[in-house]
């Protein structure tokens, strides 16, 4: 048996929710609501709104207010809502944070600030003036690719000691570092690539903020539930099946936004366009997207009962 990482308050099987706009590319909240519901529905006991999925850098303060009132109306308490308040600006972000809390939102993303790649002191002090700008619990996101700076594990291992900061969102790439800081802090560690879902919960990981799960939130969930059953066998078998999905989403060379976006309409799903710089996919990865999904869907319906 497997000695079971804990989750903590914010939850285990976190989305990384896209936000659905209109043809005309307006807001659609009727649409963010029916897709909350059904992520919820689905086994996501968390969603994250104004993320990197979320296309936070091309909604404005006013969308990110009403789409986090939205979804709560639509969720309830069925699961937490994490909103992405993190610009380059600390102003900026102070407002945000501010604004989040005013409209609802569990907990607050921060994102290292972008573009100016602060040094890592004041990378510090921008993550201590948000978290003490509002009572709420915050989420620290580490994605260097996208910054152009890390949050080094020195940096985190200070942090830690502040009462509002309780988890990291990891897509450093850097397996070893989240290790060490987990080994020596109470931070709650969540896969922020999908792929690292299963690795980082076996080594005491709390749960994973998942793109894919827009798309296939059952399937990523049952990999943590059969992992938190010591069936390591079995978790190992599921995660290997959902693999081709998360390459198809994640590894196509386009943002995981413009990939799930692709695929749920399919679905049936809210979804809409994605806003300018992004471009939509084109026909054929489109096609790849709804194969592979299709062939997770097969394995699923073939899966002998009780497994």
């Amino acid at each position: 048996m497997t000695s079971t990482p804990p989750s903590p308050s914010l939850g285990r099987t976190l989305c990384a929710m896209i936000t659905p706009f209109t043809a005309s590319g307006a807001l659609d909240l009727d649409g963010a609501q029916r897709l909350a519901g059904h992520l919820v529905a689905e086994g996501c006991d968390g969603l994250v709104l104004s993320g990197t999925t979320g296309e936070s850098p091309t909604t404005t303060d006013t969308e990110k207010r009403s789409l986090i009132a939205a979804v709560r109306e639509a969720v309830g308490t069925r699961a937490t809502l994490i909103a992405g308040v993190g610009t380059p600006d600390t102003a900026h972000t102070l407002t945000l944070a501010r604004e989040a809390e005013q409209a609802g939102a569990d907990a607050v993303l921060l994102v290292a600030p972008y573009y100016s790649r602060p040094p890592q002191d004041a990378i510090e002090a921008y993550f201590r003036e948000t978290a003490d700008a509002t009572d709420l619990p915050v989420v620290l996101y580490d994605i260097p690719a996208r910054t152009g700076v890390r949050v080094e594990p020195d940096t985190l291992l200070r942090l830690a000691g502040h009462p509002r900061i309780v988890a990291v969102k990891d897509c450093s790439g850097d397996f070893l570092a989240a290790q060490k800081v987990m080994a020596r802090t109470d931070l709650a560690y969540y896969a922020g690539c999908d792929e690292h879902n299963l690795a980082l919960r076996a080594v005491g990981g709390a749960g994973c903020v998942s793109t894919v799960a827009n798309v296939a939130p059952s399937a990523v969930r049952r990999v943590l539930d059969a992992f938190d059953k010591g069936d390591t066998a079995e978790a190992t078998r599921l995660q290997h099946r959902l693999t081709p999905l998360i390459e198809a989403v994640m590894a196509s060379g386009l943002p995981g936004t413009v990939t799930a976006k692709a695929l749920l309409p399919a679905l049936g799903l809210p979804a809409g366009p994605v806003r300018p710089p992004l471009r939509p996919a084109d026909p054929s990865t489109t096609a790849a997207l709804r194969e592979a999904y299709a062939r997770l869907t097969a394995d699923v319906s073939s899966t002998p009962a009780g497994r």
